[in-house]
């Protein structure tokens, strides 16, 4: 019951805080010669002037866009492997290190197969609320002639550029939820989870924030690059998991001390670096947007590594590698909703505060919950998320050096802010439940307790990482 009232509050508390050429014929008042050139070249005038205005009227697609889009893609898959999956492995014991390898790269090329399938139609194929449908199920009408939107009317994209982009977004947020459950969950419990909660809870909420006709995006709430989609969506998701699975055996009474904090660091900075992908990415374009997404990663995750570092001498009495690592993770997590829009100052508080509230949200937090969540998805990657999406609805302000409009309200923004987050957060929690008794049922979710005193990498994949 306190978990469930914590729950609560936590939500509530949330509550609180988008010429036509004309032809003249002088033929007849010239002389012979004149009336002679003038029909040569006439015929050419009549051609390049519509060609002129067909010219102005079509959409371009510039090489540089999709040089940029592609190489922005290759990023966000570099953040899920080998990133995601360092971060991850380095995180738990040696006996569960190929486990979580396996469970980030294989979630991660699942839910792209099935974004090819059923999830980009679902997503982006047409307008509505809450899903779009299924008229490009399967990518039917996506050819090399097929163009997707940019946030300028007259630029346009390849499609198929944009739908890789998509793919990454999607299959590393099912790979993000690997994090609350590692350690104790059958793998193939683990792949009938993603396909579930992918198809009723990130494509809805996807739909919803950036699909046309979707309602958080008509009720203009802003995220950028994945603030509700991604973190929020997969840290409460996490949440539920680590709840309904209980703790791991020995939580709390043996040491569980990541294995590999080198790793992990490599896996932070990969992270790190595929993060500019993610968020500079998201302008679509090779513009001046795209620069100032980047900048705003690179600062706001800077100052969380700080203020982590700073929170943990404060509290604990020494920085520590595991928590700057932590801090960079949650200052990139906190700026992804609001990177397109803040100025250089507002990312920098807000990477700022992250790293001091995240901390807060693995430590206080956590305890206050007590969920075993192995990884600290929620505390970094939900709470992370909660922060930057209501964050986003005050340094947008063109006062406070973001990009809003002249009339910008800070508190009308954060409402729509926080009705975005709440709605992610109930969606997600709901769908995840649901999906977990569902996979309970027919597969079950923990391995037997022996394999799991034994670890996942021989149980369950019969190899181990480290010769003995």
């Amino acid at each position: 019951m306190k978990k469930l009232i914590a729950i609560c509050a936590l939500g509530l508390l949330v509550l609180g805080l988008g010429g036509a050429a004309l032809a003249q014929d002088a033929a007849a008042s010239a002389p012979m010669a004149a009336a002679a050139e003038a029909a040569a070249s006439a015929p050419m005038e009549a051609a390049s002037a519509p060609a002129a205005a067909a010219s102005a009227a079509a959409p371009a697609v510039h090489k540089g866009d999709v040089a940029w889009m592609l190489t922005a893609t290759l990023l966000v898959i570099f953040m899920a492997v080998p990133g995601l999956a360092l971060f991850y492995g380095g995180l738990v014991r040696s006996k569960n290190m190929l486990s979580v390898l396996m469970q980030v790269m294989v979630v991660f090329a699942l839910i792209s197969v099935l974004w090819a399938v059923y999830g980009y139609s679902l997503a982006f194929g047409g307008e509505g609320l809450i899903i779009a449908g299924l008229d490009k199920l399967f990518l039917r009408g996506v050819n090399l002639e097929t163009l997707a939107d940019t946030f300028s009317a007259d630029v346009k994209l390849p499609e198929y550029v944009f739908i890789a982009f998509q793919a990454t977004f999607a299959g590393i947020t099912c790979a993000l939820i690997v994090g609350s459950f590692a350690e104790r969950m059958k793998f193939s419990a683990v792949l009938l989870f993603s396909v579930l909660w992918f198809t009723f809870c990130y494509l809805p909420i996807a739909h919803m924030v950036w699909g046309a006709g979707g309602y958080l995006l008509g009720k203009g709430a802003l995220d950028f690059a994945g603030g509700t989609v991604v973190h929020i969506n997969a840290g409460v998701a996490g949440l539920v998991g680590a709840y309904m699975l209980g703790k791991r055996i020995g939580y709390g009474k043996e040491a569980m001390a990541p294995h590999s904090l080198p790793l992990t660091m490599v896996g932070a900075c990969l992270l790190w670096v595929g993060w500019f992908g993610f968020n500079a990415g998201s302008n679509l374009e090779a513009t001046a947007g795209a620069a100032l997404a980047f900048i705003n990663t690179l600062f706001a995750t800077a100052a969380a590594v700080l203020a982590w570092c700073v929170g943990e001498s404060l509290t604990k009495g020494k920085a520590s590698m595991l928590g700057a690592a932590s801090g960079a993770v949650a200052g990139l997590v906190a700026i992804t909703p609001a990177c397109g829009s803040v100025g250089p100052m507002g990312a920098i508080i807000i990477g700022g505060l992250a790293g001091f509230v995240c901390l807060w949200g693995v430590t206080g937090l956590k305890r206050m919950l007590g969920a075993d969540d192995s990884l600290d998805v929620f505390g970094v990657h939900g709470v992370g998320g909660i922060l930057g999406a209501l964050l986003t609805g005050v340094f947008t302000a063109p006062g406070l050096g973001g990009t809003g409009k002249p009339d910008f309200s800070i508190g009308s923004q954060v409402l729509i802010q926080a009705e975005g987050v709440l709605i992610t957060i109930v969606w997600s929690a709901v769908v995840a439940f649901i999906a977990y008794k569902i996979v309970d049922m027919v597969l079950g979710l923990r391995v037997p307790e022996d394999e799991e005193r034994e670890g996942l990498d021989i149980t369950s994949h019969g190899e181990t990482a480290y010769s003995k």
